[in-house]
């Protein structure tokens, strides 16, 4: 068998039929739009996000003979709502802890530093004065780096205080109109598609529910880890409760490697504020009891079994898409991976049984 053969087959396999073809090329197009001009279309892509993620809700009540223009009112309030607290309530609250996180750390560095002076007197074979200045010499550079990019960020973001306020006005304003007009807006879409679009169909089906699944389940699951958490850590004392919160919830949009890098920073603010005692232990137990109630109790119930990827998939996608798209890039990266296995495996089922349907439409009008 030559490889022109085994090429030649493939393209059979795959593309044979005239839609595959043309779905290769809107997939093509549809990531090219993204990748290039995602910066441009960041708040339209943002509020298409946020109105997939409200359309649950839209439509559960319409199921309960509620208005279409009221669901629709009565979710984006809610909406807007949500973001005036976020903006009122949390950010600020967020922010004074991680300015007194950034004033507090020169006290942490001389108490990490007196720490290791206390090991090497302790263990003075294992651990050399060498190695002590090595170890506060990289940590000073990283610090002087960190404060770097603190000053550089700040410094730019004063210029974009303007934009940042029109990003905010904007996409509400393109939340509620997706909302509103999401019919006409989907027939329009549909009718620059071609009418022949079985195969589109049937991998659009097979993954509505599970990207709605998964990208509705992991804001439910970041709200709800963020909140036990900070309700943990507040009732142990934790300083930076918020924050660290924050960072907590968040860790879960990307699995395995979050919880390992969100345990670091929980473990060093509990160790400098309690030092090596029982409530160090107990905040370190109770973040733990979090994680796996996290991994073994709340996500099976909140996510079906229809997002199945094997482990290495899942952190292969993460960097790669989290790469391209920064956030956004890891928020989706288990739905796009989704998507891909997804279409591996229904491309070619659907081929050959939109081959099968026509053949069987051709002998019934024989």
């Amino acid at each position: 068998m030559t490889l022109r053969t085994v090429f030649k087959g493939w393209i059979d396999h795959y593309f044979s039929d005239e839609e595959a073809v043309i779905l290769l090329v809107l997939l093509v197009l549809g990531f090219a739009a993204v990748i290039f001009l995602g910066r441009m279309l960041a708040p339209f892509l943002t509020a298409l996000v946020i109105a997939f993620l409200l359309q649950g809700a839209v439509s559960w009540l319409q199921r309960r003979h509620v208005p279409h223009l009221l669901a629709v009112a009565l979710v984006f309030l809610g909406f807007i709502g949500l973001l005036l607290a976020l903006a009122f309530i949390l950010m600020p609250l967020i922010w004074n802890q991680l300015v007194g996180l950034v004033q507090e750390t020169p006290r942490m560095f001389a108490s990490g530093q007196q720490l290791l002076d206390d090991l090497q007197e302790r263990y003075p074979q294992l651990i050399t004065p060498d190695q002590i200045q090595n170890w506060v010499a990289v940590a000073g550079r990283e610090m002087t780096q960190f404060g770097q990019r603190a000053l550089t960020l700040s410094l730019a973001s004063l210029g974009n205080v303007l934009a940042l306020i029109i990003y905010l006005v904007l996409v509400p304003i393109l939340v509620f109109f997706l909302l509103k007009d999401r019919d006409s807006l989907v027939g329009f879409t549909l009718s620059l598609l071609p009418q022949k679009r079985a195969l589109m169909t049937r991998i659009w089906q097979e993954m509505d529910v599970q990207i709605a699944n998964y990208v509705r389940g992991k804001f439910i699951e970041i709200i709800i880890v963020g909140t036990v958490s900070f309700l943990t850590f507040a009732y142990f004392g934790l300083p930076y409760s918020a924050l660290l919160a924050v960072l907590v919830g968040f860790s879960v949009l990307v699995p395995y490697i979050g919880a390992a890098v969100a345990t670091l920073p929980v473990a060093a603010v509990a160790g400098f504020h309690f030092g090596m005692t029982s409530e160090f232990a107990y905040v370190v137990i109770a973040y733990g009891i979090i994680q796996a109630l996290d991994g073994n109790v709340l996500v099976p119930i909140l996510f079906s079994e229809a997002v199945n990827l094997h482990p290495v998939s899942i952190i292969v996608a993460v960097l790669f898409f989290g790469g391209i798209w920064g956030f956004w890039g890891i928020f989706f990266a288990i739905p796009l991976a989704t998507l891909l296995k997804a279409l591996v495996y229904a491309w070619p089922r659907g081929i050959q049984r939109h081959k099968r349907e026509e053949a069987a439409e051709v002998m019934a009008q024989e």
